[in-house]
């Protein structure tokens, strides 16, 4: 693994700050879509971005927003490569991206949820706190912490989204599906 100089690791942090251009609340470092900046000589860079998804349409909107900051910080050239493997994975959003998803009313991605291929099933739309053999921990309501949520879509306004309500406080609310 080769380590990132400092400049590189300042430039990883300047394009980590960006914000994400459908969870505004989120940097692109919280959601860990920023994998890396390479220095590529003097005043050229290349950044990996690894989208939440193949077909995300948000990838341009925040390559942009990665060359405007990077340019207005002295960088003269920048290039924004999609890197798809290793694929982006809901772990990847840190603690805080987290935390925040959860004061901004989302229901943040179960930790560890997803692993190896993602497993399609039709099952029952509501979560319940038992039995616990029933699989993963259940989505809780962001407001009032409630483990008794039914799904009503599974997509909401952006397909990294579905939309759930509380059975307990009854307030609807988004909860970023796991991958």
């Amino acid at each position: 693994m080769v380590t990132a100089t400092p400049l590189e690791a300042e430039l990883l942090e300047l394009a980590g700050s960006v914000p994400d251009p459908e969870l505004p609340v989120l940097t692109l470092r919280e959601l860990g879509v920023v994998r890396a900046v390479h220095a590529r000589g003097t005043g050229s860079v290349e950044v990996e971005l690894t989208p939440t998804y193949t077909g995300c349409p948000a990838v341009e909107a925040m390559s942009l927003d990665i060359e405007r900051v990077l340019r207005e910080h002295g960088v003269r050239e920048v290039t924004v490569r999609t890197v798809l493997a290793p694929a982006w994975s809901t772990d990847d959003i840190t603690d805080e991206g987290r935390r925040k998803l959860q004061e901004f009313g989302i229901a943040p991605p179960r930790v560890g949820a997803a692993s190896g291929p993602v497993r399609v099933e039709l099952g029952p739309t509501r979560t319940r706190t038992s039995p616990p053999e029933a699989g993963p921990d259940p989505v809780r309501c962001p407001h009032c912490g409630s483990a008794e949520t039914q799904l009503l879509s599974r997509f909401s306004s952006t397909a990294c989204k579905a939309l759930r309500r509380c059975l307990s406080c009854r307030e609807p609310f988004d909860h970023f599906k796991e991958l």
